[in-house]
């Protein structure tokens, strides 16, 4: 990708990016309650998009072959008992993802 290219395509990332964290503030007023469908959307969504991540990362793999499923299977593991150790997603993810290269590595 040449720069031509690349500048312009990450300055309109960078401005749906901040359209899309600017619009709830825009939309609704402090204090005020979100409508019902907001609050649902806010709750499930998450959980299901993790699951979605998770069915993903872990189509691929072939049980076959126990030795090399073993690192993902135990980042897996560690991803959902930091989760549910500390109810952080991104330590859940930052620890599942370091845990998984340091496996790769060894």
């Amino acid at each position: 990708m040449t720069p031509e290219i690349m500048v312009p395509a990450i300055a309109i990332i960078a401005l749906i990016t901040l359209g899309t964290r600017l619009f709830p503030f825009l939309v609704f007023r402090p204090g005020q309650t979100p409508p019902p469908v907001v609050l649902y959307i806010g709750r499930y969504l998450p959980p299901a998009i993790i699951t979605i991540i998770v069915v993903y990362c872990f189509r691929t793999l072939d049980f076959s072959a126990l030795p090399s499923t073993l690192p993902p299977l135990t980042a897996g593991a560690a991803v959902a008992l930091l989760h549910l150790w500390r109810r952080n997603f991104l330590l859940s993810i930052l620890g599942g993802t370091a845990l998984y290269m340091l496996l790769m590595r060894f």
